[in-house]
């Protein structure tokens, strides 16, 4: 059973800069996709980033130059870099493994940006 652990999430100004960090509890050796997700009260659910097997990596139109996944193979890790935060990215972010046979999700982690 694999499990992902996320963390990074909090509360901080616009402009301002955060890194997510979801951790699978096993290896996953085979898997299609990792990816990002947020959902924001009163809105869908949006897909945020994902990075490939093959490590190409593809970004919503929103977040375009301002976040970068990217993963760490080693650590079992996936990553989402964010910078010059918005209040419009306020949302609980979830983690995502799209696998052959299954998807996997993470717990969620709240990111709130305020001034």
């Amino acid at each position: 059973q694999v499990q992902l652990v996320e963390s990074g999430g909090g509360l901080l100004q616009p402009g301002g800069s955060l890194r997510l960090s979801c951790a699978a509890s096993v290896t996953i050796e085979s898997y299609y996709a990792m990816g990002w997700y947020r959902l924001a009260p009163g809105k869908q659910r949006e897909l945020v980033a994902f990075i490939t097997s093959g490590g190409s990596t593809n970004y919503a139109d929103s977040v375009k130059g301002r976040f970068t996944i990217y993963n760490d193979n080693a650590k079992n890790t996936v990553y989402l870099q964010m910078n010059s935060l918005k209040p419009e990215d306020t949302a609980v972010y979830y983690c995502n493994v799209n696998c052959p046979a299954y998807m996997y999700w993470g717990q969620g982690t709240q990111v709130t940006v305020s001034s």
